[in-house]
């Protein structure tokens, strides 16, 4: 058994977010009908390179896009052209039988399909309807296409992302994943899944209506609530923390390395370490609230402290005294983390085309349900012939 087995997922999205959500799912154990257009299928899938190498050792935009492959693991993929009636006949008697439909269409779009909530939950009241857009369902930008790094912009996210003006490369930075996207995903299944509790009660499905802009409000936390509670304008600081001191990047003798102090025994106990035991005993110093007033103090007296010995040094010595620190990894040296390996977070899921294929995996991590990966990213039009027979088959 898995944790949503039985639960049948139509998924009209294309892109990040809208299937980032459906292959949460999928993990989760859903049964996910990707519907794609006839003519190219999601966007993602030319969103290369690089591209899956196949078996023959050819590659290039006969394979995947790695970029398709991230998002779409345990769904099947049927085609089909909305524009036309039949095919819009066929989205409808689907819809009626499913418990979920996600879709990032512009607002009204699906309404000239006759795909809109209105119209589908007349026929399958029960149905949890996700709409996933840049600006929400209503609104005076409701009209408009967002896309994360607008978002990302427009959020306030990129204005405290990045080296302060005046430094070295300084100036606003996206973040560098579609971080607004993603966790717009995440949002949608949380909704998706209160509306399906609910339903429980009342028998009835509803719209949840998600817009990147509002995810990226929600997700500024503390930087939104130092304005709304300190009316202060968060800056940028770089590697640093507007709240906390210190926690940031230091220069050690060889590299960069994170020290993250989150109270002040923490600090008395880095201050001992570092020689220096005078320092927590220091009134500028002492607490946390001293230490960000006085952090341009501060911060000095630590970076001559680090530069003195190897990144190397430096992390042994923090984790023997409990304070919390590690290195700055690329994507190749976190994915070969011997933690993430012992989480089983990096996933072998042969494809048609590559046996070797490997994915990462949902850091979901259910006791009697777990997470399962029963299918590969699929092909273009794999499952084409299923909508001939029973689309939902057995999951």
């Amino acid at each position: 058994m898995t944790a949503l087995q039985g639960l049948r997922v139509l998924d009209l999205s294309r892109v990040l977010a809208g299937p980032w959500a459906s292959q949460t799912l999928a993990d989760l154990g859903a049964n996910v009908i990707k519907i794609e257009r006839p003519e190219g299928g999601d966007d993602t899938r030319g969103w290369g390179p690089p591209w899956l190498e196949r078996e023959d050792g050819d590659h290039g935009e006969a394979g995947e896009s790695a970029y398709f492959l991230c998002s779409n693991r345990g769904k099947r993929s049927i085609r089909v052209d909305m524009r036309s009636s039949e095919g819009q006949k066929r989205l409808k008697d689907i819809a009626k039988s499913a418990d979920v439909l996600i879709e990032n269409f512009k607002v009204g779009a699906a309404a000239r399909f006759a795909l809109d909530y209105e119209s589908l939950s007349r026929e399958n009241p029960r149905l949890i309807y996700c709409s996933i857009t840049g600006f929400g369902q209503t609104g005076p930008l409701a009209a408009r296409p967002g896309y994360d790094f607008l978002v990302q912009a427009m959020g306030g996210l990129m204005s405290v992302t990045g080296a302060p003006d005046g430094q070295p490369g300084g100036g606003p930075q996206k973040v560098g994943v579609a971080l607004t996207d993603i966790m717009t995903g995440l949002y949608a299944n949380v909704g998706i899944l209160a509306a399906l509790a609910e339903r429980e009660r009342s028998g009835l499905g509803q719209q949840v209506d998600l817009a990147l802009l509002d995810v990226t409000a929600a997700t500024l936390a503390n930087q939104a609530s130092n304005y709304l509670v300190g009316g202060i304008t968060p800056q940028r600081l770089g590697n640093a923390h507007p709240n906390i001191v210190p926690y940031q990047s230091f220069q050690a003798q060889d590299r960069e390395f994170i020290v993250a102090v989150g109270n002040d025994t923490q600090f008395a106990r880095l201050a001992t370490l570092l020689g220096q035991p005078a320092l927590a005993q220091d009134p500028r110093f002492a607490k946390n609230a001293d230490r960000v007033a006085h952090r341009d103090t501060l911060i000095p007296l630590l970076a001559d402290c680090f530069a003195q010995r190897d990144a190397s040094h430096w992390l042994a010595e923090l984790e023997s005294a409990g304070i919390p620190a590690g290195p700055i990894n690329t994507i190749a040296e976190a994915l070969n983390e011997p933690q993430l390996l012992a989480r089983e977070m990096i996933v072998d899921l042969p494809h048609p085309d590559n046996e070797d294929l490997r994915v990462v995996g949902s850091p979901i991590k259910l006791s009697r349900t777990p997470v399962t990966y029963t299918r590969p990213p699929p092909r273009l039009g794999e499952h084409d012939g299923d909508l001939m027979l029973d689309p939902w088959g057995d999951g």
